[in-house]
């Protein structure tokens, strides 16, 4: 079966820095995946470089990114997200002067990717019940919703485009213990759902639940892709290149 997205041998520099040195991953529909390393490793640049927020194209060396069989590599950041990626960046990055429901409201559509709408398309209503506390919290403007209620809200502007896949930038970083269950909690029941979805995120131990396979970078490069049962049983791989 074709993936739904494949990286293959994909360099990216950045003026004279090389940052990306030849990674490779794949994803199928259904699946949710990993993008696993320490800080400053290239895992933000591999993520941007894939739903064209950077580099420039002349600062991608080589490679190939395809989507629905479709090559990405010098495709305008719009048309990637109009073909049915949505990436929750890290930091949220939400409207601060609009309220939560006008958030939400200014990002639906019902694309899907190429021409695919959803048959159960994300609504106000079922982000609503996904994240009641949005609800609760409608009226209020971007800057008035603590940390954790932006990150909800940047998740749930999200999946108001009715991605075919969903990308996740350090979702749960710098919330409150109670706070990054909900987001755990509420990306279980994505997966549940059948969200295709990649992830980056530093807890390995509830990613190894979360996510069918794993890829490590090291330094731009792949070092290491398996299954959860497999990272779960080395967890020398974890200190080796996940470590602080």
């Amino acid at each position: 079966m074709t993936p739904l997205l494949e990286i293959a041998g994909l360099e990216v520099a950045y003026g004279a820095s090389q940052v990306l040195f030849g990674i490779d991953l794949t994803l199928a529909e259904g699946e949710v995946a990993t993008l696993l390393g320490r800080n400053g490793m290239g895992k933000s640049t591999t993520l941007r470089t894939l739903c064209g927020l950077s580099p420039a194209p002349a600062g991608i060396l080589r490679g190939s990114i395809r989507f629905a069989g479709e090559e990405l590599v010098g495709r305008r950041p719009d048309r990637i997200g109009r073909g049915g990626i949505a990436l929750v960046p890290e930091g949220r990055q939400i409207f601060p002067n609009l309220s939560v429901r006008e958030n939400l409201v200014a990002f639906a559509a019902n694309r899907h990717g190429y021409g695919r709408a959803a048959a159960e398309p994300w609504t106000l209503a079922r982000v609503f019940e996904l994240f009641p506390r949005l609800a609760e919290r409608q009226q209020n403007m971007g800057n008035q919703l603590s940390g954790g209620e932006q990150q909800m809200l940047a998740i749930g502007r999200a999946l108001m485009t009715n991605p075919r896949l969903l990308i996740l930038d350090e979702a749960t970083e710098g919330l409150a213990p109670l706070v990054r269950e909900e987001i755990w909690q509420c990306l279980a029941r994505l997966r549940a759902a059948g969200q295709t979805t990649l992830v980056v995120d530093k807890y390995v131990a509830r990613l190894i639940k979360l996510a069918d396979r794993h890829t490590i970078i090291e330094r731009g490069r792949v070092v290491w892709q398996g299954s959860s049962a497999a990272l779960d049983a080395d967890h020398g791989i974890w200190h080796r290149y996940l470590g602080v």
